[in-house]
Formats: C-alpha cells, structure tokens, sequence
C-alpha cells in the first residue's frame, strides 16, 4: 500500500517538472517587451482589485448625533432606532450608540445596511468624548433647537465651528447636517433663518479666532474665503440645513441624510 503511494508521488512529481519546463520553454519563446506588458498588467490588475476590496471594506457606517445639551440629539435617537420618543428633556451623560436597521427599513425586503449610530452628549465637559468618534464617521448631524435657538445662536455656532474646523473632518471631508429640531412648533425658526443667522455668528468667530490662531491649537484650519462672508457652502465639506421633529416622528430628512452616507 505504503510502495504504490510513494509510486504515485513520484509520478505525480515528475508531471509536474515536466509541466513546469514546459512552461519555462513557452515563456522564453515570448518577445520580452511582451512578457513584461503582461506581468504589469496582471500586476496593476491585482493592486487595483485588492484595493476595491479594501475601499468597500473600510467604508464606515456611523452617523455621529451631536449638538448643544437640550437640542433633542437623544429623542432623535429613539425615533431612527425604534420609532419611540421621550417626553421632555433627555440628557445625556455618557455616549449613546447602537448598530441597527433604521426603524422605517425595519420591513423593508432586500439588502439594508445597519447604522452605527452614536448620541455624543452636548454638555461641554463632554464634548471632547465627539473626538473618539470623528476617525470613523460617515456623516455628522448637528442638531439645533430650533424654538429656543437665538438663546443658544452663538453657544451653539462655537460648536459647529470647532467641528467643521476640526483636522479630521476637514480632510476626510465628512459630511454634516444642521438639523432644526422641533419644527414642528408655531414659534420655531425657519432652517433658512437658522443657516443665516449661524452663517454670520461664525463670520464673527472666524474673524476673532484668526486673531488668535498662534494660539489656538483646537482648529487645525480656517472656514471661509478671505474678504468675503462666510457661508457654508464655503467649507471644505458638504454642509446641509434640514428640518426634523423628535417628539413628531418627522425625521425624513435625517434618514435620507443617512442613507446617501450609509449605502446598502
């Protein structure tokens, strides 16, 4: 049994070299100009697909909820998540994420696409916790209180300055969102009302911080085009101004913003 096994090595060794001269003797009868396109060829084609692979790979799937305290980031939350809501106010004290199917996909049929979706709380001691998360965001939605919002215009335009000059999401170029919540109420403020008026707080802004900017180690760049006001289409990254209503279910808006970051 043993003999006939290592007899069958032996011939299936032999086949082999024979096969592996052969193709020796067919590569030196090819032109070596010819020889060399094909290997670069087949070179470029594998670097190419092995980084296809890895781009699809790495493509991330997390939406960062972030704002001042008070804004409706949490109600927000729920409503993507599960379609519930939380009367009053939600405070935050620790991030708040989860990887799920968007309620409203929850019985759609075909490939989804979970979302990792996190709730950075807006108190400003906590705000530092939002660096953990930029590295991997798709998109980043910054929500505003749009009832109590010229209260909280500058407080919350700072805030929207320090993320949109922000390394990370300059050069990755992540996408963000300015979502006006609670549009819902009479007394709420207009998303273009909103855009103008933080448009023009962050001109303000651009003008003392740049003052300053030796000294200044939190931006890492500057907003806007110099001697003309600023407004966000100047950013480096795309900025949009939607409307949404947490305590409503009227998050449209939101999801769509999503999924055009978050593909199936």
């Amino acid at each position: 049994m043993m003999s006939k096994l290592t007899e069958g090595m032996e011939q299936w060794k032999i086949e082999l070299e024979q096969l592996l001269q052969q193709g020796i003797e067919f590569a030196r009868q090819i032109p070596p100009t010819q020889l060399y396109a094909a290997l670069g060829v087949l070179l470029f084609t594998t670097t190419l697909l092995l980084f296809f692979q890895l781009f699809k790979r790495s493509k991330s799937n997390t939406i960062v909820l972030t704002g001042l305290s008070g804004s409706g980031k949490t109600v927000i939350f729920y409503q993507l998540r599960d379609g519930s809501y939380h009367q009053g106010t939600v405070t935050s004290m620790e991030p708040n994420e989860g990887t799920f199917v968007l309620h409203t996909e929850s019985s759609k049929k075909g490939k989804v696409k979970p979302v990792h979706l996190v709730d950075v709380p807006g108190h400003s001691r906590l705000r530092p916790k939002l660096e953990g998360f930029l590295h991997q965001a798709a998109g980043i939605v910054f929500v505003v209180d749009a009832v109590e919002f010229l209260p909280n215009c500058r407080a919350a335009s700072e805030y929207l300055y320090d993320i949109l000059t922000n390394s990370i999401v300059v050069k990755k170029k992540v996408p963000v969102l300015i979502c006006c919540n609670k549009a819902d109420k009479v007394t709420a403020h207009s998303k273009e009302f909103i855009r103008k008026q933080m448009e023009k707080e962050i001109d303000k802004l651009r003008a003392s911080r740049s003052a300053i900017s030796e000294a200044d180690v939190t931006n890492d760049f500057t907003l806007g085009i110099p001697g003309e006001a600023f407004a966000f289409s100047q950013c480096h990254n795309k900025v949009t101004v939607a409307e949404a209503s947490g305590l409503t279910g009227e998050i449209s808006q939101i999801e769509q913003f999503i999924r055009e970051h978050v593909k199936p």
